[in-house]
């Protein structure tokens, strides 16, 4: 069993402040061939998620500390939803369905959210990161 306390949020935001992306995951799935990821992710203000989409992936997030925004876009790019996550007032997560687009800002240090996903890991294709510049 591992612990999810504020000891562990704690050293996995230390090495997103350290990391040039300004965020870092902690794995509870042993292998990125594995049906079900399970992962903490802490991020930093600073922290580019592109939008992107997942085309045959639901993705649910929960926060467990800290603020973020997560917003959903049409293919044109242009805005759908904008929620900002915040625990302390009630906001605590989304669930993204399969192909939408969308993507993360982190409001405040510290913020750790609990992330789960369909495996195995594939990285985006072009098809899955919107070009707004087209």
């Amino acid at each position: 069993m591992k612990l999810i306390d504020k000891a562990l949020l704690d050293e996995v935001s230390a090495e997103a402040k350290e990391s040039q992306r300004l965020r870092k995951n902690y794995n509870f799935h042993q292998s990125l061939d594995e049906k079900c990821h399970r992962f903490l992710n802490a991020v930093e203000p600073g922290t580019v998620v592109e939008i992107h989409r997942h085309p045959a992936k639901d993705e649910s997030f929960v926060l467990l500390r800290g603020r973020v925004v997560v917003s959903t876009y049409r293919d044109d790019g242009s805005l759908i939803e904008r929620v900002e996550l915040n625990p302390d007032e009630g906001r605590y997560g989304v669930n993204i369905p399969k192909g939408v687009w969308h993507n993360l800002e982190c409001l405040e240090s510290g913020s750790v959210f609990f992330e789960c996903k369909e495996g195995p890991y594939a990285p985006h294709d072009h098809e899955g990161i919107l070009d707004l510049k087209k």
